[in-house]
């Protein structure tokens, strides 16, 4: 109970504003230049295609901390319901919105006008009924879909070559069902082929020839829809030289994307063999893996599809569902800062992995409950906007601080703090009245997280609280340690937000 009001009085400290100090780290929001912009759409989700469907997908951890057993890394699961109210007004509160339905199960998944088990070559249906769930769920949320084929060898003709005719199917019934598809990735995560769907032996000359009839197929078929690729995942800086690269399939394939796409995950999870330590989660080299995945491809796409925008289509903590504290507080510091070094990087889009589903969804995928890093997402949407501004704001160890225009107030600045230090508090001189949003918990690895103390959780009526904000006049704002915090700046009048 101490620990508890100790913590709760840390966080009043905090919100207090105070006279500037000659340590603060000063800020000029009204100064503060564009540096870019970023899509409507930029903070965006995945729903996997074997949710749609229904099947084995990775397993939640158990609610003790027993070690995890990777030969019981799955578990069956019944189609997603996309029809659910709250799930529809939570992701409807996070829009617009790119809706991706991909990922490893929709390399082996077959089309099909009515449910029946997969002919050969395929491991899974999705029914015409299913994809006008998707399709629903998309009108309803205002989300665009983002989705990717079967590559597996029941997609292939006698001599190995893909076939477009799912694909078409696919294009055909959503037409017909009033839907459109924005957006498509011939396969998913192509280097990992192996282990993939892929037919055997499947190289990067087979993938250059397949997307070659894809490419020539869309721009008959779909010539509205993006295409965007290679969604690829697993490159390092210094490949070994075994397995297919990037840099492989993008040689093989020549170019002819829309939108060059990648995926990243700071780690793999215990399911597949990860060992990681919580410990390092708030420190400088775990936040900048980050980066260095981008480094690795917007050099290939500079290489060989320059000028294209950059989306990251598949992105969380660790792959193969999640960390153990990844529907944690601990977690929510990765992906707010991710979004904000990424924006700043001119990454256009971002697409998490999951909305719902495992341990890295934004939702509990039983009770579609928000998590914390649900209400950073949500504080994102509303306080971030599309014009990326300068900070200009001296580099401190464990301290980020990130600006937008704000989305709806003309002229005004949002800055996102972060402090990542478990013991340090960090000050901003700001000049001008804010409305501040802090984002903190009593424990690092808690369920729930208090925004200016108070903790965030839908109503009994399952609807969305109150988001108050705390005013804070001009001077010196102290943001204690552990704490995300946004600050809206109303008067900035920064002529890049009008």
């Amino acid at each position: 109970m101490h620990a508890l009001v100790a913590a709760m009085m840390a966080l009043f400290i905090a919100v207090t504003p105070r006279a500037a100090g000659a340590g603060d780290l000063s800020i000029a929001p009204t100064d503060m230049k564009a540096i870019g912009t970023v899509d409507a759409r930029f903070q965006s989700y995945n729903v996997e295609m074997v949710e749609v469907t229904g099947g084995r997908f990775w397993k939640p951890y158990a609610r003790t901390r027993r070690a995890f057993d990777e030969r019981d890394r799955y578990s069956e699961r019944a189609p997603i319901d996309l029809a659910n109210a709250r799930l529809r007004r939570l992701a409807a509160a996070l829009s617009p919105a790119y809706l991706r339905v991909s990922g490893t199960w929709a390399n082996t998944t077959f089309f099909a006008d009515a449910p029946r088990k997969p002919p050969p070559g395929f491991d899974s249906v999705l029914s015409r009924d299913q994809w006008r769930g998707v399709i629903d769920f998309a009108r309803a949320v205002d989300a665009e879909i983002l989705t990717s084929f079967a590559i597996s060898s029941g997609s292939r003709d006698a001599n190995g070559l893909w076939r477009p005719d799912q694909a078409q199917h696919l294009i055909d019934v959503t037409r017909a069902l009033g839907g459109r598809i924005a957006a498509a990735e011939f396969m998913n995560e192509p280097t990992l082929s192996a282990s993939n769907g892929a037919p055997a032996g499947y190289d990067a000359n087979g993938y250059g020839r397949d997307f070659g009839v894809f490419r020539d197929w869309m721009s008959r078929a779909a010539p509205e829809t993006l295409i965007v690729g290679p969604s690829s995942a697993g490159d390092v800086a210094s490949p070994s030289g075994s397995g297919i690269t990037t840099r492989d399939l993008l040689a093989a394939s020549g170019p002819g994307l829309d939108r060059f796409s990648y995926h990243h995950y700071n780690a793999v999870s215990p399911r597949c063999g990860g060992r990681d330590d919580p410990s390092q989660v708030l420190s400088e080299k775990w936040l900048a893996r980050t980066d260095a995945t981008l480094a690795i491809y917007r050099d290939l796409r500079d290489e060989f599809e320059p000028g294209k925008p950059i989306w990251l289509t598949e992105t969380a903590d660790a792959a193969c569902g999640g960390n153990p504290w990844d529907k944690t507080f601990l977690d929510t510091f990765r992906y707010l800062d991710q979004l904000g070094r990424l924006s700043r990087a001119g990454v256009q889009a971002v697409m998490h992995n999951t909305l719902a589903a495992s341990d890295y969804g934004l939702l509990d995928e039983k009770t579609f409950r928000p998590r914390p890093n649900y209400w950073g997402a949500l504080l994102w949407h509303r306080l971030m906007g599309t014009t990326v501004l300068d900070a200009s704001v001296a580099a401190a160890s464990g301290f980020h601080v990130y600006a937008h225009c704000h989305p709806a107030l003309h002229g005004a600045v949002t800055l996102l703090a972060i402090n990542i230090s478990h013991d340090a508090s960090h000050s901003l001189a700001v000049p001008l009245p804010s409305s501040r949003y802090t984002l903190g918990s009593t424990r690092l690895q808690a369920p729930t997280v208090q925004l200016n103390g108070h903790t965030l959780a839908l109503t009994a009526s399952g609807k969305m609280p109150n988001l108050i904000d705390r005013p804070m006049a001009a001077g010196s704002v102290r943001l204690a340690p552990e704490t995300i915090t946004f600050l809206v700046i109303p008067a900035a009048a920064n002529a890049a937000c009008f």
